[in-house]
């Protein structure tokens, strides 16, 4: 049925998708997804080998261009992140006024629209421009999220490491905590961001995609990203995954009676069930592996001062014990099983990472795949438009508003 036939009686035909489930819009050669199966690919490379055996560096090179960078492409492409790190003063000044208590995806949110203003390649359109805009963003992200949350928690900023010698994730992890981090610590982080890199048409990318299918900009796709991300049912979840561990149930034996409760009376609980993995996440399956090895470290001792997120805070040694009782429990009795957001929580917690910082972090790794479709997208560009079915009244007579 052509689109001039799908009007009026024609709609009515159609099956209706609630929220597009398993509605495909497009092909791509970026991400493939199988929810049946519990598999992740990045450009046909399996998740589990490329968090074993590359760096985000490397993942984000294969993603931007396609294939695996040779030694030369990738030592390039590190240098150009490196250079790339530091903000315009005016993007400072405008992280500075911003309110106190602020949420940190809102101020990445607007920092980036503003970026944008400052790009030598702003109004070009073309798909290398792009990609030199994308390496920007992907460069200065960390940066203006480190900066937004020492500004708002009154510390001092950590200028970026500019010899080179961090990692991306190793800079950033510096940045936020004021601490080199470990060479155990900075993989980690490392991998965490691999894992958090793409997800196929999640909704955050699906909304980078919408927008530049207007043939708007690349800057303009990643606030609508953004955007889309700070919903709580998208990028929100394994912030508020920490906060009830540590505030709510607080410790191991009363992790059953909290969940019960929560199920009892109704309530969705947090870091469980995907829209698509009917099984494991293949995500949280390797992070929850990451985070027992720190807790593990941590509970002979081999780990300290890095696994205090804030100055002061008294760290809770049985973040990871009541996860995988909270794990084991949904699993047994709902047959529902814990997603990317209950184990990237529990690594963020025991790296150390502040929990403000756990949603827009998100953002950090996976403006790498927002990018990458915006890119696809525009490859072959048709505008994004689907119908909604009318189910309201028709030709209602229109009264005066003196009558009314």
């Amino acid at each position: 049925m052509s689109e001039q036939e799908l009007n009026g009686e024609h709609l009515e035909k159609l099956p209706i998708h609630k929220g597009l489930v398993n509605v495909v819009v497009d092909e791509t050669t970026i991400c493939s997804v199988d929810g049946i199966k519990a598999t992740l690919y990045y450009r046909g490379y399996p998740i589990k080998e490329l968090m074993e055996k590359s760096t985000f560096e490397e993942v984000a090179f294969l993603l931007l261009f396609g294939y695996l960078p040779r030694l030369f492409e990738l030592e390039s492409f590190k240098k150009e992140l490196v250079r790339e790190r530091d903000i315009p003063d005016r993007i400072l000044m405008l992280l500075k006024s911003f309110p106190r208590n602020t949420t940190r995806i809102e101020l990445l949110r607007t920092a980036i629209s503003a970026l944008s203003l400052y790009d030598p390649d702003d109004y070009d359109y073309s798909k290398q421009a792009n990609l030199r805009k994308g390496i920007r963003i992907i460069a200065k992200m960390p940066t203006i999220l480190a900066f937004s949350h020492r500004i708002q928690s009154n510390l001092p900023i950590v200028e970026a490491e500019k010899e080179g010698k961090l990692s991306h994730a190793g800079n950033f992890y510096y940045m936020v905590t004021e601490r080199k981090p470990t060479p155990e610590i900075e993989s980690a982080f490392d991998k965490l961001l691999i894992c958090q890199a793409e997800h196929d048409l999640n909704a955050s990318t699906f909304a980078a995609r919408v927008t530049v299918s207007t043939l708007s900009d690349i800057y303009s796709g990643i606030v609508s990203a953004i955007g889309a991300l700070r919903g709580p049912l998208h990028g929100g979840a394994n912030e508020r995954v920490i906060l009830y561990v540590l505030n709510e149930i607080k410790t191991k034996d009363n992790a059953l009676p909290w969940v019960k409760k929560k199920l009892e009376n109704k309530e969705k609980i947090i870091g469980f069930g995907h829209r698509v993995y009917k099984g494991w996440d293949p995500r949280a399956l390797i992070l929850r592996e990451y985070a027992r090895k720190f807790y593990e470290m941590r509970k002979n001792g081999l780990l300290k001062d890095e696994i205090i997120s804030q100055p002061g805070e008294q760290y809770n040694e049985e973040v990871f014990p009541i996860i995988e009782e909270l794990a084991e429990f949904m699993i047994k009795t709902k047959n529902i099983y814990p997603n990317v957001d209950l184990y990237s929580a529990c690594l963020l917690y025991e790296l150390g990472v502040p929990p403000p910082l756990y949603t827009p972090l998100f953002a950090v790794s996976r403006c790498v795949g927002w990018i990458t479709h915006a890119i696809e997208q525009l490859e072959n560009n048709k505008l994004l438009r689907p119908r909604l079915l009318y189910k309201g009244e028709l030709d209602k007579k229109y009264i005066e508003i003196n009558k009314r």
